[in-house]
């Protein structure tokens, strides 16, 4: 027989559990309950469950209960709750999400155009910082840079031999 959970077909251990498997195949499955221990906990957990239903008592209904479910139904719906009854009952439904959808692309692309279009007086800064650099600061600070990749190297192998 297939392990009923490694098939995934665990209607059958469920109907065991609750005395409705087949009589032809109740036998069968007992056996291979003996030998997997995931299908023997999966049956156990089961019959826990209907234990517990079959135990259950539900409380009794109060005296009122009719008159204060029918209050309930009569107190007028919500401003959204009538919205919504009043859209379906035209129609009109299917459009609400199309809307929403269309707002949100909407307010996407204006604060995208707007993220975009810096203002003139930030681009001139940007230029004229551009500009401002002299050869000189460029041949420098590559100077620096190849100083510090030199030291970096240094202390690098430092590392390595002390780790041998």
């Amino acid at each position: 027989m297939k392990c009923p959970i490694d098939s995934r077909e665990t209607e059958v251990l469920v109907a065991y559990s609750s005395g409705l498997l087949e009589p032809e195949k109740a036998p069968v499955l007992s056996a291979h309950l003996e030998s997997c221990p995931a299908c023997r906990e999966f049956v156990h957990a089961q019959k826990a469950v209907w234990d517990a239903l079959d135990g259950f008592q539900a409380p009794p209904v109060s005296a009122d209960f009719n008159r204060r479910l029918y209050q309930q139904i009569d107190q007028p719906a919500s401003w959204i709750a009538r919205l919504m009854r009043s859209l379906q009952e035209s129609g009109l439904r299917q459009l609400v999400p199309i809307a929403a959808s269309a707002g949100v692309v909407l307010m996407a692309g204006l604060l995208l155009q707007h993220n975009v279009t810096a203002p003139q007086a930030q681009r001139q800064v940007a230029v004229d910082s551009i500009q401002a650099i002299q050869p000189e600061e460029v041949e420098n600070a590559l100077n620096e840079m190849e100083a510090l990749s030199q030291l970096s190297r240094h202390v690098d192998a430092g590392n390595a031999d002390s780790k041998m």
